[in-house]
């Protein structure tokens, strides 16, 4: 399993591609700016649900995201 920080920065990356800020991509899954900006610093650990929520917003496998 990849660390906390590896798939915050594959979130940060991939939220990039697509030009959008954290701000719009917390609303997008009804996540909290602040949350999400954490889980992008390598400080949360996110629940499967809510992965899949953002990489839905972001256009990308999670597999992208977890770098299997």
């Amino acid at each position: 399993m990849p660390s906390k920080s590896k798939i915050g920065r594959n979130l940060k990356n991939a939220r990039l591609e697509q030009n959008m800020t954290q701000a719009k991509v917390a609303e997008a899954t009804g996540l909290h700016t602040n949350y999400y900006a954490r889980a992008e610093r390598g400080e949360e650990t996110l629940s499967m649900k809510t992965l899949k929520a953002i990489c839905k917003v972001l256009k990308v496998k999670s597999s992208d995201i977890l770098d299997f």
